[in-house]
């Protein structure tokens, strides 16, 4: 039996995804197929390189081993294949995009069939986007958070605020009477006894509005986790329940009346988004290009 490399590269991304849907989306195949590559590694490998479960797969000891081993090497493969890989006879450039799935959705989406050059969409954690970004897998990725690596330049463009949500059928007037006398304490108890929405990824938000307005960490978990934000809102809408999530998500839920804007915080949590990029790229016009985009739909 010989090595596959693609074997490599699905053992990589489950590793760094943490489960096998997951990782057969960004890689895009299917999960039986991600599947078979790693029951093929293991054995090859002769170890079980992962224990399964329901939610996640967790990397053994060796796994973590092969993991550290192969990924310096295995970066470098993929960035001889995106750099000397010819993707079409008219040579039309090919840029790498690192984003939440959200922002995709809400900004790049309606464009992609009037752009003039080859586009791959990654999403993922902001830390990792940043890694491949320094390693030139990426090209450019949308973030809230700026990295340390010398190679890469930040730029702000727009911002964020982080806001409570409901949707329009759920009953307010009690919190907007606790709201409106500013007794944090009761609006935390209220709250805390409600519907709630989340995402797996996203409990980032949810922390940090509830630790910036009532001075600890949220103490509950909530009802539903669904795959993203567009999904709460959709959940949401003309429904019951409440969510944290960044007002450019909502904002058009809300004009429509499917969603309610209940609260800001008492100090509002804003988070600043930035073009990364590294500093020195040949596909300039690329990516000014995009980041008009991004510019446009921000104002």
């Amino acid at each position: 039996m010989m090595l596959n490399l693609e074997w490599l590269r699905t053992f990589k991304a489950i590793y760094e995804t943490g489960t096998l849907s997951a990782a057969a989306q960004a890689l895009f195949i299917s999960q039986p197929g991600a599947s078979l590559h790693l029951n093929s590694l293991e054995a090859f490998t002769g170890y079980k390189l992962f224990d399964r479960s329901a939610r996640k797969m967790v990397p053994t000891e060796r796994g973590k081993v092969f993991y550290n081993f192969i990924l310096e090497p295995l970066t470098k493969l993929e960035t001889a294949e995106q750099l000397f890989h010819k993707s079409s006879k008219t040579d039309r450039a090919t840029i790498s995009i690192g984003m939440c799935f959200e922002t995709f959705q809400y900004t790049l989406e309606e464009h992609i069939s009037n752009l003039s050059f080859n586009l791959i969409i990654k999403f993922g954690e902001y830390h990792q986007m940043q890694q491949d970004l320094d390693n030139g897998l990426l090209d450019l990725i949308i973030t809230p958070h700026k990295g340390q690596q010398k190679n890469l330049d930040y730029r702000a463009f727009s911002q964020e605020r982080i806001v409570l949500v409901a949707g329009s059928e759920t009953e307010t007037a009690e919190l907007e009477s606790l709201l409106a006398s500013s007794k944090t304490d009761k609006i935390s108890e209220w709250l805390k006894k409600q519907i709630w929405y989340s995402t797996a990824a996203d409990m980032e938000h949810h922390k940090n509005f509830w630790l910036k307005n009532f001075g600890h960490h949220p103490d509950f978990k909530p009802n539903y986790i669904v795959p993203n934000i567009s999904s709460i809102t959709r959940c949401l809408s003309k429904g019951k329940g409440f969510s944290i999530i960044p007002d450019f998500l909502c904002r058009e839920s809300i004009n429509q009346g499917g969603i309610k804007l209940i609260w800001e915080g008492t100090t509002p949590l804003e988070n600043i988004l930035y073009f990364g990029t590294r500093k020195k790229t040949i596909y300039a016009k690329e990516l000014n290009a995009l980041e008009q985009i991004f510019m446009e739909k921000w104002k």
